[in-house]
Order: structure tokens, then sequence, then C-alpha cells
């Protein structure tokens, strides 16, 4: 289903068709057509030929009657007039009733008490196969400025949603989205700025969704520098990597460090968000658990000042920073030199957004370090990985799994 916006549309082709047949008409009537209801339109001025060529719109040739003589080409415009200009007229007429009595068009007028999403991605499918386990009646309404068609197939027929390809910037269909009955509103598009401006749109229109409008931004950075506006106070903003990091570290951290009798030893190899929420997490909830914490990223001089600058971690522990790729075997030779991973149980993460490479880097350190709980990420979940992992020892975490674990209930009630 397609909103209209609020923008001046080009002329579509009806309006070139409208202006060729009312020419056609004209020209024929002008050309010295003789017509058997009205002959006196033959000595008749152009204006009365003009009015009479938009008569054809509206009742064709009836109050006219037919061509009875005159040039061949101008008898033949004239028919042409004759028969397009009330089936245009006709088509025109039938599209608006078929949008006035559109089942879309009247569940939109009538809707409440329902979800809106902006965005089709990943994360608008795992949101809705949570909620659909909890709330399998509720209205949802998905909201993009285009949709992939497979996509939007699924999204109709498995997940039984109403799909509208519009901009949720646009006062116009805001309007239209009833949002004052709304449950809750869910920004999930690939955009954070346009997230931020339709949050700021949505509580300006309707207030009393405060604190039900639930706002998914990309950048780490960006989110934490808007965390004393406004806007987050009345809004529920998060990161899918913030929410697998921190579900990560409590699911399946916490009680390896509590089991183990000394400190633990983490390898951080992939610092991008998700390595970034980790040690945030690990910070917040076990810093005390922690011995010394090893990033590797081939980007991690910068990621590390960056998260520094914004204060998130400040570690009572030695962090060493190694940068590189971590399919470089000098790589893991300088991690090694500083860290000696053969002793005890260390946590080592391959964290990165290479499946591949995390789970090539992961065979080689269980390998080589069988004492080491060794992770591999994965975005999705993979049938492959996990077999993989369950025969040599390593665990796989995928992000999709994470996310849906995390995701608040509260957010699906």
């Amino acid at each position: 289903m397609a909103v209209e916006q609020n923008i001046p549309r080009k002329f579509g082709w009806r309006w070139y068709a409208a202006a060729g047949l009312f020419l056609a008409g004209f020209l024929g009537l002008a050309g010295g057509v003789e017509v058997s209801e009205r002959p006196d339109i033959l000595t008749s001025g152009l204006l009365t030929k003009a009015y009479y060529a938009l008569g054809l719109f509206v009742v064709g040739g009836l109050d006219i009657g037919t061509p009875l003589s005159g040039p061949i080409w101008a008898r033949t415009l004239l028919w042409v007039a004759y028969f397009g200009a009330p089936l245009l007229t006709a088509s025109a007429v039938m599209e608006a009733l078929i949008q006035v009595l559109s089942p879309d068009r009247w569940q939109l007028r009538r809707i409440r008490d329902h979800i809106i999403i902006f965005g089709s991605g990943r994360l608008t499918l795992s949101y809705l196969r949570l909620l659909r386990r909890n709330s399998p009646r509720v209205r949802v309404i998905v909201i993009d400025t285009e949709f992939d068609p497979v996509r939007e197939q699924e999204l109709q027929q498995k997940y039984r949603v109403t799909t509208i390809i519009g901009d949720l910037t646009h006062d116009y269909l805001l309007g239209r989205l009833r949002l004052n009955k709304a449950r809750r509103i869910l920004l999930l598009g690939d955009n954070d700025f346009q997230a931020f401006e339709a949050a700021s749109r949505i509580l300006e229109l309707s207030p009393k969704l405060t604190g039900r409008v639930i706002l998914h931004c990309h950048n780490l950075r960006f989110m934490r520098s808007l965390q004393n506006t406004q806007l987050a106070d009345q809004c529920e903003i998060f990161n899918t990597y913030h929410l697998a990091g921190g579900g990560f570290v409590r699911d399946n951290l916490i009680d390896h460090f509590k089991r183990t009798d000394q400190k633990d030893v983490v390898v951080m190899a992939g610092f991008g968000r998700f390595g970034q929420s980790i040690l945030e997490e690990l910070h917040a909830i076990a810093s005390d658990e922690i011995d010394q914490v090893a990033v590797v990223d081939k980007d991690a001089d910068r990621r590390v000042l960056v998260v520094d600058e914004q204060e998130v971690i400040e570690s009572n522990y030695p962090r060493t920073v190694f940068q590189g790729d971590i399919s470089h075997p000098e790589v893991w030779r300088n991690v090694t030199d500083s860290i000696d991973l053969s002793v005890r149980a260390p946590t080592v993460v391959l964290g990165t957004g290479q499946e591949q490479d995390n789970l090539r880097t992961a065979l080689w350190i269980k390998d080589k370090y069988p004492n080491a709980l060794v992770f591999a990420r994965t975005r999705d979940i993979s049938n492959f990985a996990l077999a993989v992992g369950s025969e040599h020892g390593i665990k796989n975490i995928s992000i999709t799994q994470l996310v849906e674990t995390n995701i608040p209930q509260r957010w699906l009630s």
C-alpha cells in the first residue's frame, strides 16, 4: 500500500491523454465537421467549439450528435475524442472509487491499539518473530521508503502486517497513522538522523507516546552523544550490538568468571560496536573479575581512543591494544608474547564482522590453546558454524539470536 505524500507530483499520463483528446475534439469541430444534433456548432466561434470539446469528457457526443459531414481528418479526430474522452473520465472515476473503497484505506481510518514500525530490515523481522509469539493478533503497520518485493510479501503473508511506502518524517503520513491511538512506535530504519527526526515529529504530534517510541541507532558514538538530550528521555534508544553485547556477557561470561578461582584474561579480537559493548558491560558488572584485557582490531588505536573520549570504560585492570588484522599471524605472535594464553582458562572472543575469519581464527586458537574458552561470532544462526564449533569445542554466538533473546519483554506487550 502506498501513501501519497504532500509533495507536488509531475503530470501523469492522464493529463497528457486529456490534453490530447481535448485537442482532437476541438480540431475536429474547428475543422468543419457538422454534427446531427447541433448543426449551429459549424458556424459558431472557437470558444463555443472549445466548450463543446470539453463537454465530450462528461457526456461524450450524446448532446451534439454524430458527425455528418466535413473533412475526413476532422471527422476522424472527432470520433477519437467521442470514444476516448468518456473512457478516460470513466477510468479516472473507477480508480478514485477503488482508492476510496480500498480495505487498507478504511483499516487505517478505524485502526487503534496498533504498532507502527519504520524499516523492513533484519531487525524488523526479529522483532516481528517475537511479537507474533506474544501478541499474535495485534495490528502492525510496517513503513519503509521502499520494499524488496520478496521481503514485502513475507511481511504481509507470514507476519500479517500492513505495508506502506512512505517517510515518517512527513507530516501527511503521520497524520494518517492515528498516532494518538497507537500502542507503540519502533524506528528500526537505517538512517539514524532520520530516525531521530521522525521521533521528534511523532512526539510533537502525540506527546502521549512519550516512553513508547523505541529508536534504533546504528552509530554508538552518536547514540552516546545524545544521551543527555530531552528526546533521549522521551524515547527508548538502543543499538543492536549494544543489546547483544550486554546479553552475551550476562549469559555466557559471568558464570565462567565465577567458576574460575583467579581473575580472568579476556582477548577481544574485533573492537567494533559488538566488542565495545562487551567491554562496556564487563566494566559495568564484572570489572573485579578481570585480570587484563587485550584488544585486537585493524583499527584498534582509533576505536580505543573514541571509547576513551566518551569515558564509557574506565578500567581498573591493564588493557593492551594490538593494531592489525585478526588473520595476520604476526598479530597473534604479538598477543601471545604479551599474554600467556596457555595458562588458566582465558576467554577469547572472535567478534569481527568477518564470519569466515572469526571461525578460522577460532579453530587455530582452540587447537593451539585447548584450555581457552573461545567464541566465534556470526550474524545469523549458522548450522555450519554450530556443527564445526561443537566438533572442536568452540562456542558460536549469533548477533540475531542475542538480539532476539535480549529484546525487553515490555516492547512485546
